[in-house]
């Protein structure tokens, strides 16, 4: 199998183009190929398809080979990979997802892609559909429209709080979806907070139906926060782009940023934009390719 090893500050995934020939037992593969002393080392497999919808589909695996709908990282990759591959010489594509479709604008630096807007779509709020069971549903107040300038349409959409107890910590978590849930809590210093030992506690709990992938935030001012994340099937990442658009739209419900925010990640930086104009929310952060080779599968 032929492959091309890429990476999303720091979040990384095996590529494999299947536009001509579809994977077997994708699943399986994932599993193999992601494991980092016996494998390629990745944090999932990531499958470029044809689809009929849209200008390419990609097709997401963990590292513990279940499928994930979205991966904010993985898909500036994929925008990246054909378009330095000649699979397109479009700087505008889209891109179907089990999460929807996708639009990307390519950003050039010496005819190769350097960074990737996405448009990331609108967050979901709705407990039912992110899912989330058993919460405690809250609206914006007055004092908040004022304060973050949230439109009359994300206010009319509840947003959610769950209460989660997890070893000796109680865990006040807000719920959003961008595809795939997403759990976001604030810590006081991030460095230094136990992501590996509350992440997987929190990612299974009886109130994610789907479980869940938990952000952990510390905030640095209404225009930069912190973030780690432990994402469901993978655990700790040095980076997700979707719980990265997710965490900002929770700072922003909940008073604490305003609409466009730098995160800092482990593993670099993206830039997240919660527009006004349309209620969707844009990604903008680089994508790399690490090596290309070809392994027994």
């Amino acid at each position: 199998m032929k492959f091309t090893k890429m990476e999303g500050i720091g979040n990384d995934y095996v590529y494999v183009n299947c536009l001509e020939k579809e994977l077997e037992n994708p699943s399986e593969i994932a599993i193999k190929v992601s494991d980092r002393h016996f494998g390629i080392g990745s944090d999932g497999l990531i499958l470029i398809c044809k689809s009929n919808i849209a200008d390419f589909k990609m097709e997401i695996y963990n590292s513990d080979g279940s499928q994930a709908e979205m991966c904010g990282n993985g898909i500036r990759c994929v925008g990246k990979y054909v378009y330095d591959n000649n699979l397109t010489n479009k700087t505008e594509l889209t891109i179907e997802t089990l999460a929807g479709i996708k639009k990307l604008k390519l950003n050039l630096a010496e005819g190769k892609v350097d960074t990737v807007e996405v448009d990331m779509g609108e967050p979901i709020l709705e407990a039912e559909k992110i899912p989330v069971q058993n919460t405690i549903l809250s609206k914006a107040s007055e004092a908040d429209i004022e304060q973050n300038k949230i439109t009359t349409q994300s206010l009319e959409k509840e947003y959610n709080k769950v209460n989660v107890k997890a070893l000796d910590k109680e865990f006040n978590l807000t719920c959003v979806s961008m595809g795939n849930p997403h759990a976001i809590s604030y810590v006081q210093n991030v460095d230094d907070f136990e992501v590996e030992k509350y992440g997987p506690i929190i990612e299974k709990d009886e109130h994610f139906p789907r479980k869940v992938n938990v952000e952990f935030i510390e905030l640095i001012d209404r225009n930069h926060l912190k973030m780690r994340v432990w994402e469901r099937g993978a655990g700790e990442t040095l980076a997700c782009g979707t719980g990265t658009c997710a965490s900002v739209v929770a700072s922003c419900l909940n008073g604490l940023t305003d609409r466009c925010v730098n995160v800092k990640l482990l593993g670099g930086n993206l830039k997240i934009e919660w527009r006004k104009t349309d209620n969707h929310v844009y990604m903008t952060g680089p994508a790399r390719t690490v090596f290309t080779g070809e392994i027994d599968v």
